[in-house]
């Protein structure tokens, strides 16, 4: 089963930065392949990467997303693995909500959001996804 991973560790000045703009304990989020590979977009890593992450639950929350298929995840980070991190989107969504995001870069949220198939992933902060994907287990919805 696919589960999203969500950064609560204290991290350093970026990840304070990231929670305090968004009011949330999350500054970084990442989709755990059932063999135990991280997936996501990462700062840290220069963009679309996968690697095995220790599953500390002192430094990560997870939340099963049992609608998600392997399979699936797998083909995105085949396309997408190596694309750079997408600082645009930071600025032009995240820090100014205009909706600007490159189209060939990805930041944590929304490469889980655009997995997750939300519209508009670029919108996606670790907190809203994390409110999604909450709303979505409780209502049973199986997907997006």
């Amino acid at each position: 089963m696919i589960r999203l991973a969500l950064y609560k560790a204290p991290g350093d000045t970026y990840d304070r930065l990231i929670r305090a703009w968004t009011r949330s304990p999350y500054s970084h989020c990442e989709l755990v392949l059932p063999d135990g590979r991280f997936v996501t977009s990462s700062p840290r890593d220069g963009g679309v990467r996968a690697k095995v992450i220790d599953q500390d639950p002192a430094v990560w929350d997870f939340l099963s997303l049992p609608w998600i298929q392997p399979a699936h995840v797998e083909q995105l980070l085949e396309q997408e693995a190596g694309a750079g991190y997408d600082w645009l989107g930071i600025l032009g969504s995240q820090i100014l909500p205009a909706g600007i995001q490159s189209r060939s870069r990805w930041f944590c949220s929304e490469f889980c959001a655009h997995v997750l198939d939300l519209e508009q992933p670029q919108r996606y902060s670790p907190r809203q996804l994390t409110e999604a994907v909450h709303w979505a287990l409780r209502l049973g919805i199986t997907e997006f």
